[in-house]
């Protein structure tokens, strides 16, 4: 039996805080011998048994260089010695080996260098930097960098290190290697191997090499490893759910000698398995050591009582789970709204409108409100519907949806079609995709137009360009550069505008470079250039109905410069991805977009594993809130431009009815004449507008979008320019472009 140290052992200082746990965490705090699991559910107040252990600990005499513990984020590391020194002595606090893993290991790592052959003073990657290296490697080897994009290959070595394998055991293990070679991607192991050369020739580790050479170490070193283990008398690890392969082999190494191992974490929030974390760890801990201690925090101290058993209800679905039965002892609360939109754009009409009537009935402040989405593309309609009203707010994690670096790209190359002098636009796209133009040539052509007083454009656009240092190879691809955009620039009011972008998009090679990485970073990119051509869907449908790449433009700067003259400091809606939110809470949180193949995403519908990680997902987002909770879906929405189908979730069938409240519905009927067959991909019926020259006032007609109306009055000379003022029965009045509009004449 292990030695559970009593209350009356401590002294009052003790007392004082021990009194404010309740009695599970107290008996958590003070079980300090032998192994310990914690499992803690949302909203448990885990941190302040963390911080409360701790401290205890050191008023107990362990001292604070004995005692490790590890953190995901130097924020988290930094509040709990904050809170710690509150308790204890504030230099004890701060003696603590506390902070993330890879701080704490890169520590390690400089001490024991020489052993491995690294200089002390090694210097660490951010990832940023192991792109460049991994470039430069890629082009050393004379590899196409379209078959090899260099997000694919760092996510790959990259869970490589995280499972130990080293870049000769990458080489030599055959499964890996047959599946590179089934992905048409077999020299990465060569990459891997000269990535690995030139970081340790030039004495840099990245942050996943932090991980793996202190397993080496620990596995190749006994000696050190029993150092550090005879060292460290006490382990605490938060969030243990998160950790991969390699952080765990390291904590069950460390924990070996004195199996004082605490860990705190959430099998049910386990959500980071395309970062390489593995729930097994957590499910597996009392297999790792039989003798362990366990206890449940189950009492959330965040929720309602309504939220707590509408996020019990789903996550009881889940087979892979430590089972526990969350509750809670705030007010029952207000059931949970649902919002059933037609649209996307509807949905965040609705939600906004939702959101704005809470705001003026509670009173809250906007830092108050929360909208949470499956992917970072699903935030522009919410941004445009927040800026219509004039609602500030923020995305978290992430660039503003027209600053993302695809969205700019794309826009850059708009600009430049519509205006050939816009020297900003042409130096951010001239060679992207690579097209061989490199700096040297862009600086000289800059130097040139300077001097001479001209753009950018019209020096490149020059005869004979070898004056200015530009040999006659670079001439041929600035000359097949400018002459592509120069076919597009006098063809820019032949076509819609949707239509015009995607076709810039595909000749251009961006849509095609954008599609050949397939890491996950390359499919957000796809997700948000998706959601880019959606929006010039959408804005041609709008009430201004003047379908061109100018108008677009126009209304997208005016968008940005909102965006860059919006005062920072004031309270604002939080806008963010479901992952983004783990570990804060609101008041009021949206949760949208809860439809098949968008949540749970397309791409975990196969596999029960994946799809148990979307409910967790699911699980964390509903337990975000702590006042009230509003779920939405749309029944349609653009994917590339065509609207699709979108059967309801099958997690929001899965919470419990007597959690949810009424159903609020669009009022408005659904879109004529758009017959769409199920999911994925449904076919549209065509829809067929008359001639512009048919169109006279008083006619009753029928628009694609918005159904039923009569014209008003037909403004404008030519066919080219022509506009019609359509009083329609469901949408109220609107001014549409004929050129491009599908009307019928009733």
């Amino acid at each position: 039996m292990r030695n559970c140290i009593t209350l009356q052992q401590m002294n009052m200082r003790s007392r004082d805080y021990l009194e404010e746990l309740s009695q599970v965490q107290r008996q958590a705090v003070e079980c300090v011998e032998g192994p310990l699991l914690i499992i803690a559910g949302a909203g448990s107040g885990k941190t302040k048994v963390l911080t409360h252990r701790i401290a205890y600990l050191l008023q107990k005499g362990v001292q604070p260089e004995n005692i490790l513990a590890l953190t995901f984020t130097n924020k988290a590391a930094n509040e709990m010695k904050a809170r710690i020194s509150q308790i204890v002595e504030s230099d004890k606090a701060y003696r603590l080996r506390m902070g993330t893993f890879h701080s704490i290991f890169a520590r390690i790592l400089r001490s024991e260098a020489g052993l491995l052959g690294w200089p002390t003073q090694f210097t660490i990657y951010d990832k940023s930097d192991s792109k460049s290296a991994l470039r430069a490697c890629i082009k050393e080897l004379q590899l196409d960098d379209k078959q090899y994009p260099v997000n694919e290959v760092q996510a790959r070595i990259s869970m490589a290190k995280n499972n130990l394998l080293t870049a000769s055991a990458y080489l030599s293990d055959l499964s890996v290697t047959a599946e590179d070679a089934a992905r048409f991607k077999p020299r990465i192991a060569d990459i891997y191997r000269l990535y690995a050369q030139k970081c340790r020739q030039s004495g840099v580790m990245d942050f996943d090499d932090l991980l793996l050479y202190t397993n080496v170490l620990f596995r190749d070193f006994p000696q050190v490893l029993e150092k550090y283990q005879s060292w460290i008398t006490h382990i605490l690890v938060d969030e243990y759910q998160d950790t991969n392969f390699a952080q765990y082999l390291i904590v069950k190494k460390l924990a070996q000698h004195h199996r004082n191992l605490c860990v705190v974490g959430d099998d049910a929030q386990s959500i980071y398995a395309f970062r390489g974390a593995r729930i097994e760890n957590i499910l597996n801990f009392t297999k790792d050591f039989p003798e362990a201690a366990s206890y449940r925090l189950e009492q959330n101290y965040r929720s309602t009582q309504t939220i707590v058993n509408a996020a019990n209800s789903v996550i009881k679905n889940n087979l892979e789970q430590l089972k526990k039965e969350c509750f809670s002892q705030a007010p029952i609360g207000e059931k949970i709204d649902q919002i059933k939109a037609y649209t996307d754009h509807d949905e965040a009409n609705m939600v906004v409108g939702s959101l704005v009537n809470r705001h003026s009935v509670s009173r809250a402040s906007y830092d108050d409100f929360a909208i949470l989405y499956r992917t970072n593309a699903q935030s522009r309609v919410f941004e445009e519907s927040l800026r219509k009203r004039n609602i500030p707010y923020k995305i978290w994690g992430g660039f503003s949806f027209y600053e993302r670096a695809e969205v700019k790209d794309m826009l850059a190359y708009l600009r430049l079609i519509v205006n050939p002098k816009d020297d900003e636009a042409l130096k951010r796209i001239i060679n992207v995709p690579a097209r061989g133009i490199g700096e040297t040539t862009l600086q000289r052509a800059q130097i040139a137009a300077i001097a001479n007083g001209t753009s950018l454009w019209e020096l490149i656009t020059l005869a004979d360009l070898e004056p200015f240092g530009i040999k006659p190879a670079t001439q041929q691809k600035l000359r097949s550069f400018t002459s592509l955009l120069s076919e597009f620039s006098l063809r820019q009011w032949d076509s819609d505008a949707y239509n015009f972008a995607m076709e810039v998009a595909e000749r251009t090679g961006y849509l095609t470079e954008l599609k050949s990485d397939l890491s996950l970073e390359g499919r957000v990119r796809m997700e948000n250039m998706d959601e880019f051509f959606n929006s010039i869907k959408s804005y041609s449908q709008t009430e201004e109905e003047l379908s061109t790449i100018h108008t677009f433009l126009s209304n997208v700067a005016l968008i940005t410069e909102v965006e860059q003259t919006d005062n920072q400091t004031e309270p604002r809606v939080n806008l963010m991805t479901m992952h983004a939110a783990k570990g804060l809470e609101f008041k009021y949180v949206y949760i949208v977009g809860l439809e098949e193949n968008l949540f749970p995403s397309a791409l975990s519908c196969f596999s029960q594993r994946e799809l148990e990680e979307e409910r967790r997902l699911f699980y964390v987002a509903m337990t975000r809130a702590k006042t009230a909770l509003t779920l939405s879906w749309a029944q349609s929405r653009y994917r590339w431009g065509t609207l699709t189908h979108n059967p309801t979730s099958r997690f929001l069938k899965e919470v419990d009815p007597f959690c949810m409240g009424t159903s609020v519905l669009n009022k408005e009927k659904p879109k004529p004449l758009q017959r769409m067959n199920p999911i994925p991909f449904p076919v549209v019926s065509p829809f067929t507008g008359a001639s512009p020259t048919q169109y006279r006032e008083g006619q009753r007609v029928e628009h694609d979008r918005f159904g039923v109306g009569q014209i008003l009055s037909i403004e404008g000379n030519s066919t080219s320019d022509q506009k019609a003022v359509i009083a329609f029965d469901q949408c109220g009045t609107k001014t549409i472009l004929l050129k491009f509009a599908k009307i019928k004449i009733l």
